[in-house]
Order: structure tokens, then sequence, then C-alpha cells
């Protein structure tokens, strides 16, 4: 299937490929939809596609462009776990081994980033020749000024050269002993002339991403995005888009969004701002004037998830202006015992406060995110949670209360990375259900199973590999376009001999002495930081 192009809109000026330019395949491991409205992904290809000496090829597992015959490289942007089985129907359909060790001379490299990769690439080592950790503003193009100097090298040369390049990964360059088959990481040893820790390099420019392609066919529809904060200045202890992502950076308001809102805004009429905390920019409240002006009537405005106690009259007004009927907001839970060991500064009297606020501002509906199965929770926090909707809807009946709610996951290089998942979330998340949808609270609950298998994905080893290419035999021997619950148990039994149980994985709390899989890949932070937030979070729990 070839893709709707002649629908795009392509928001910037590319290049002409020269002769001997790199042949690259760049992959999006799901539908073109979904793809193409992942802003990580425009701002790569645009990148490369703005690059003389590269000439780049769309691909998507529902269509792509003509591809080269001899490609170089093919590339994968990875933003959900769940997504590596189109990652391996890639492989298939392109006819490139799935391991890195079994591509002879002349087959592609097989290279790979985003949020996944760079949090825990370890369950997906073995299918990466190498792996850009981090931002790719400046190390996209590190990465290929230095393979233009070993191109026509043996491939073995050329991984080897490409590992000296800060915060590129070269898996196979690295050996994982384990304390038996079925048993921890014991070491993680670096070949010979490769750095012992790989660093994940961070982009420190005030200049953040924008579209580069608008389209009917996203999953939003015709939408203009705008990069306005990255990463987030509070920490929650669970959070990966924080720990992962930091030092908080702000786009500058004059020299960047506006003219980059007034640009976009010349091919739609739709506005999406983006960020963890986007009303945390210490400029939004100038951001929103401008958003507020007349000529923008007819605009559609949509915002990512905002804090709490930042949602203010004039925020509420502008959203509503611009044809946005609801905002979002992350409360975590309603206990504000909870919430203090979590780190998220909020209290109840502000979250009531921003209700009172999204009212007179003529918003229809708020929705409020939270968890269950957090380290330090106990029942009385659940009804607390409960307590704090039913006041909601109380305190503003003409509001669309909604709430989702999700299973706490632990994620690489955050605080909370040793805990395990907590089996009681399951029941939790029915009790919720069962006591929020008679208040008139549309409760949206994330699935416990997949909060299960993104567990084992993330806090997975090498090993995994294994696990991971058997759960896509058989999802599709059953003709299944992805594995279930049912498969993933199915292939841990088969292969019990070969590595650790789920259970290992997902509900079994690490100590902090031992190496986790990522141990050699280095975060924001350095390891000593994470292990005092997590000491500061249970001398919290101890106390209450």
């Amino acid at each position: 299937m070839t893709l709707p192009l002649a629908d795009e809109k392509c928001l910037f000026a590319a290049g002409v490929p020269q002769s001997d330019a790199i042949p690259l395949i760049y992959a999006f491991p799901n539908t073109y939809s979904v793809g193409i409205t992942s802003l990580g992904y425009q701002s790569i290809w645009a990148q490369l596609t703005q690059r003389p000496d590269v000439d780049v090829r769309r691909w998507f597992i529902d269509g792509h462009e003509p591809l080269p015959r001899h490609p170089e490289w093919v590339g994968f942007s990875f933003s959900w776990e769940l997504d590596y089985a189109y990652i391996l129907q890639a492989f298939t359909r392109l006819g490139i081994p799935r391991h890195s060790g079994d591509r002879p001379e002349g087959c592609p490299l097989v290279f790979g980033g985003g949020p996944v990769l760079t949090a825990n690439p370890e369950p997906y080592a073995a299918w990466f020749d190498a792996v850009l950790l981090g931002d790719g503003e400046e190390l996209l193009g590190q990465f290929l000024q230095a393979y233009q100097a070993v191109r026509r090298a043996p491939r073995a040369t050329k991984l080897q050269h490409l590992a000296r390049v800060p915060g590129v990964y070269v898996p196979s360059l690295y050996t994982v002993t384990y304390d038996g088959p079925t048993g921890p990481v014991q070491t993680i040893e670096p070949h010979p002339n490769v750095p012992a820790t790989v660093t994940k390099q961070t982009y420190r420019g005030n200049t953040l991403t924008t579209s580069t392609v608008v389209t009917p066919h996203a999953a939003w529809e015709n939408i203009f995005m705008v990069e306005v904060v990255r990463s987030c200045p509070e920490m929650c202890r669970f959070c990966l888009a924080s720990y992962l992502t930091l030092p908080f950076r702000t786009a500058d308001v004059q020299q960047g969004l506006i003219p980059a809102i007034e640009r976009g805004l010349q091919y739609t009429d739709r506005l999406g701002l983006l960020g963890a905390s986007i009303s945390q920019h210490p400029e939004f409240p100038e951001l929103l004037t401008f958003l507020n002006e007349d000529r923008w009537d007819g605009v559609r405005l949509s915002l990512a998830s905002v804090r709490t106690n930042t949602l203010t009259p004039q925020l509420c007004e502008v959203l509503a202006k611009r044809d946005s009927r609801s905002v979002t907001v992350a409360i975590e839970s309603g206990s504000e015992r909870l919430r203090q060991i979590i780190n998220k500064k909020l209290s109840n009297e502000e979250i009531h406060t921003a209700v009172a606020h999204a009212e007179m501002g003529g918003l229809k509906a708020m929705k409020f995110y939270g968890m269950v199965g957090v380290p330090g929770e106990i029942p009385a926090d659940l009804q607390a949670t409960i307590d704090l909707l039913k006041s909601i809807k109380k305190q503003a009946p003409r509001l669309k209360i909604g709430f989702g709610c999700s299973t706490f996951v632990p994620k690489a290089h955050t605080p909370w990375q040793w805990y395990p998942v907590n089996p009681s979330a399951e029941a939790k998340l029915k009790e919720l259900r069962k006591r929020l949808a008679p208040a008139g609270i549309d409760f949206r609950p994330e699935s416990y199973s997949d909060s299960v298998i993104q567990a084992v994905l993330s806090r997975g080893d090498r090993r995994l590999h294994r696990l991971l290419e058997r759960t896509y035999e058989i999802a599709q021997e059953q003709g299944d376009e992805v594995p279930s619950t049912g498969t993933y148990r199915r292939a841990f039994k088969e292969l019990r001999a070969e590595l650790p149980p789920l259970d290992f994985y997902t509900f079994t709390e690490w100590p902090e002495y031992r190496p986790t899989p990522w141990h050699h890949l280095q975060g924001p932070l350095p390891l000593s930081t994470l292990t005092k937030h997590r000491e500061q979070s249970r001398a919290l729990i101890s106390q209450m």
C-alpha cells in the first residue's frame, strides 16, 4: 500500500540527495496514522530529509514510500513497548535477519531510537546494530558523520567506530553474564576500546520540536503540534517522562513558539501544545495572551495534561474560546498522604480550585489521571480517591468528570525502578469501577494485563528477545495481529529453563546492590541520586 502523500502538507523544504547519498529506510512500527502523529518521528524524518548525504524513505506497517533496492540503514522510531511485534514484522517484510549477529556484509545495518530504547533497550538488543540514546537534535548528525568516515569499511569496523560516538550504543559490543540461565544479571562487560558506560544525550537548546507535516490521515486529524516544554520539574518518583528527560527545558516564546504557531496555522486550524508540564513554562501567560487574539477565532486548541494548580481562569477561558471542551490533569491519587510519597506537590484544595476555574471558564469536562498499586499505598488511599472524585462531581455537577487510571509499572532510570508491580492493583481497578460509575463518573482504566507485560519489557534483560520472538510467532500462528497476555504466559512456560519466570521481572522487588539490565547505560541522574530519592519516599512510607 502506498502512503497518502497527496494529502500531506510539508512544512519544510526538503533537500536534494547527492548521487552518493546514504540510502536509508526510516520506519515506524505501527500504522501511518499513528506514526505520522508522532512528533519525534516527524522531527527525525525532517532532519534526514534535509541532509544531502541521505536519501530517506518512510515505512509503516500499512504503507511505505518507494524503497531503495540496497538500503545501508534501516532505522526505527520506537515509542510504545508493545509495538515490538511490528518491528519483527518489518524484518520479515524487508528481508532482514532478526539478529544483528546473523546479518552478513551487504545487509542493511539497523538502528533505533525513541523513548522505549532510551529507557531500556536490552529486551530488543539482539535486533539492533546500534541504538541512539536520548535527544536526536544533535546526536543524529554526529551518528551520520561518524558513519560516513567508515562507510566503505567492513561491518565490524563500522560498529566499533560508531560505538565511540557519545550516546551511540552498540549492544553486540557488551557481554552480559547471569547468575545461571534463570538468574539475575551478574556482570556487563564492554569489549576492548568501547566505553564502559554509554550516556544518554541531552539537547539543551531553547528551540524545541514542531510539526513538519500536517495531514488529515493523522490520528489527530490535521493537527499542527508544538513542543512547549521538554521534561517535567516535578519528579514524581515513578515518572519516566520526568526522570529520563531531565533537565526541564522550555521553548523561547517570542523567538520560537509564536513564529512557529503563526507558520503552522497557515496550513491548518487545529493546534496542539505538547509537553509533560506545559503550564509550568515561565512565559505561559504570554503564550495564552497570544492565543487569545481575535485573529485565531476558529482555531481549535488542544493541550496535553497540565499541572492542576496552574489551571487558571485565563487558561480555561482560552481553551473554551478555542473550542477545547475539556482539560486533563494528573492527580495520581485522592490521598494527600500518597501524593507526598509520590512527590506530587498538590493539595486537595488546589484540585477543587482547578475544578472551579474550569467551570467558570466555560469548559464542559475534566479528566483526571490516577494510579493504583503505588508503593506505600494502603486501603484508605483508594477510599480517598473515591471520596475526592465524588466531591468534585458534587461541586461541579454540570462538568463531565472522567477518571483514567493505570497500574504502577516500574520504569528504568527512576527511583522506583526496583519496586515490583502490586498484584492487588487489578482488584483496586475493579473496585474503582464499582464505586465510581454509579456516581456518574466516567471511569476508564488502563488494562492491568497490559501493565504486567509493560513491566516485563520495562525491566527486561537481553534474554527476553527469545520470549518476544516466541510470542510473535505464537500470535502469527493464531492469526492475531499482536500477542495477548495468554501468549506471553505460554511463551514463558515454554522457555522456563532459558530465562527467569514472569514473576521475576514483574512481581519481585529487586535489591539495589544488584546490577540492573541497563546498569551500563547512564540516564540524566546517577544511581546514587535515584537511590537517595527512593530512600526519601521510603522514609515517608514508614512515617505515615
